[in-house]
């Protein structure tokens, strides 16, 4: 089946998810009103169709994907249900099970089809990197819109809510720790060891202190975005009955660094500590 697929928002990760979308045979809309210049060339660049605005866009598509910052999640839907869409919505985004499924019930009342969605991977450009996995009961409509790639999916089943929980248990490992090697450097650096620790690490073997430099400055592009993912991820925990602190922890580091967000620039090392320790250094 043949899907007018609708796309919110066309960044980074939702171009790529878009253009797999497209290489499955789909027309891909999207909506330019109030949408950056980047992202409007992005858009451009890959052959979507502008509708203009999200209330054409509804009227359009038979499905709409959402890709946004988890902390914009519910609000997107709300916006989506108020201009009456009748189709099939997926929420792909980095969101609490329990939000997945407070959108999914929120559609349901509005009479729209709802897909739980987790993206696993950076943006979707070459095969065996990225895997959208899907939940609800119709998983299996989604997944058969992207049959030539490079995006991979997998259904796990009709439980909305998993999808979204698999997503948080695999970030609260990659982006958790990369937020505790930021707070381990940022201590060493403040109490004035950071030196030390490095040669330490370095008398083990590895390298693994280049590696954490470079972890720290590489993830501040997105920090921005991280923020609301590690709450998202503190919520899941909690609702499982474990502890959400570390994770409620980890976004206030990426807060510190939210202002690096030019993917173009990568800041300094010294840069990423002073902000982590609320200092002021050039970059």
């Amino acid at each position: 089946m043949i899907e007018k697929v609708g796309i919110l928002h066309p960044g980074e990760m939702g171009i790529s998810i878009a253009v797999s979308a497209q290489n499955g045979g789909n027309s891909v809309f999207w909506a330019s009103e109030g949408r950056s210049p980047q992202t409007q060339g992005r858009a451009q660049k890959h052959s979507l169709i502008d509708v203009y605005s999200l209330a054409k866009l509804c009227e359009m598509c038979s499905m709409i994907i959402s890709v946004c910052p988890p902390h914009v999640a519910e609000e997107v839907a709300e916006q989506v249900l108020a201009h009456s869409f009748q189709g099939l919505y997926v929420d792909a985004n980095a969101i609490a099970p329990q939000r997945a499924i407070r959108i999914g019930e929120a559609m349901r009342a509005g009479g729209v089809a709802f897909v739980d969605g987790g993206i696993i991977g950076g943006p979707a450009w070459q095969a065996n990197t990225t895997w959208l996995y899907l939940s609800g009961g119709e998983a299996e409509r989604v997944a058969s819109c992207f049959p030539a790639g490079p995006l991979h999916t997998q259904v796990l089943g009709e439980r909305i809510g998993q999808a979204s929980a698999l997503k948080m248990c695999y970030a609260a490992y990659t982006k958790g720790t990369t937020a505790l090697l930021c707070a381990i450097l940022g201590t060493a650096e403040g109490l004035g060891v950071r030196e030390e620790l490095e040669q330490q690490w370095a008398r083990e073997g590895s390298d693994f202190a280049g590696q954490a430099r470079q972890r720290m400055t590489k993830v501040t592009a997105k920090a921005w975005r991280f923020a609301g993912e590690m709450e998202e991820i503190a919520a899941t925990f909690e609702e499982a009955g474990m502890p959400g602190g570390f994770h409620e922890a980890s976004a206030d580091i990426y807060r510190r660094l939210a202002h690096f967000k030019d993917p173009a620039v990568t800041p300094s090392l010294a840069a990423v500590l002073a902000a982590l320790l609320h200092e002021v250094r050039p970059s």
